[in-house]
């Protein structure tokens, strides 16, 4: 008998809500990246802070599991760039779900 090694992961969209300051890095409203399993998608000729990025990092794993209704990571959605004068939003939204095998995404075996 084989082991079924699927999982679900939700894909993310991390747009640009507010700029609330002076946002050096070039960024407007509404520009995003995807993150499909593990793996991040810029539109062509579109880039993305660093700084911005390591501020939503670490919520994005999470962000892409089920999560029960009354946990903070379902509902709390938005993150700040670190810089304090740029004042980038940034709205993480889960967009779809995805079917992922263990072994398309790790080589230890279940």
């Amino acid at each position: 008998m084989t082991q079924d090694d699927t999982f679900e992961l939700y894909d993310l969209r991390v747009q640009i809500e507010a700029i609330r300051g002076r946002c050096t890095c070039d960024h407007r409203v509404g520009d995003a990246f995807e993150l499909k399993s593990g793996k991040l998608h810029l539109p062509p000729g579109q880039s993305f802070c660093l700084y911005a990025l390591q501020a939503a990092i670490p919520l994005l794993p999470a962000k892409q599991r089920p999560t029960h209704p009354n946990d903070w990571m379902s509902t709390d959605a938005r993150v700040v760039c670190p810089d304090p004068t740029c004042g980038v939003v940034m709205l993480i939204e889960r967009t779809a779900r995805r079917i992922v095998r263990h072994s398309d995404v790790s080589d230890v075996p279940l």
